[in-house]
């Protein structure tokens, strides 16, 4: 099984961000423990980060001719609205995870509310790194 990682719009400055939402590992160390966990499973992943949305959808649309099991994504701001995005991965016939590293219904109002949730299997908010690695856990089961 291999699974696709997409980190979206701001999140490469994980560890320069605001500590108290995001913690202090960096985009490094998150995929590190991403790629060490699915090391431990027996699964491949693959991981991509973009801050332009074009990229993001195109790479998406790439992993719809790859062997992906599943998709894991932490769309950043996009979550919120980028409707491209979401439609990019309804294309898509692999279970979807959603990811977020802060607890995004405990924060401003905007952050409530998801355009990504209607294709995506399920969310996983408020765990910092390891929301991730309950992400990838979480996608191997679905894709089981």
């Amino acid at each position: 099984m291999n699974f696709l990682v997409l980190h979206g719009v701001n999140l490469n400055m994980f560890g320069h961000r605001d500590k108290k939402q995001y913690g202090t590992a960096t985009f490094a160390q998150i995929n590190t423990a991403i790629e060490n966990l699915a090391m431990e499973l027996g699964v491949g992943v693959e991981i991509f980060q973009s801050n332009h949305e074009g990229e993001m959808v195109e790479r998406i649309h790439a992993a719809l001719a790859e062997n992906f099991s599943g998709i894991l994504i932490n769309a950043g701001a996009w979550t919120h609205y980028s409707y491209a995005i979401a439609d990019a991965l309804a294309i898509l016939s692999v279970p979807i995870v959603e990811i977020h590293m802060s607890n995004v219904h405990a924060r401003e109002d905007f952050r409530h509310k998801s355009v990504l949730s209607n294709v995506a299997r399920g969310s996983i908010a408020g765990f910092g790194v390891e929301s991730y690695l309950l992400g990838l856990r979480a996608a191997i089961s679905l894709a089981s």
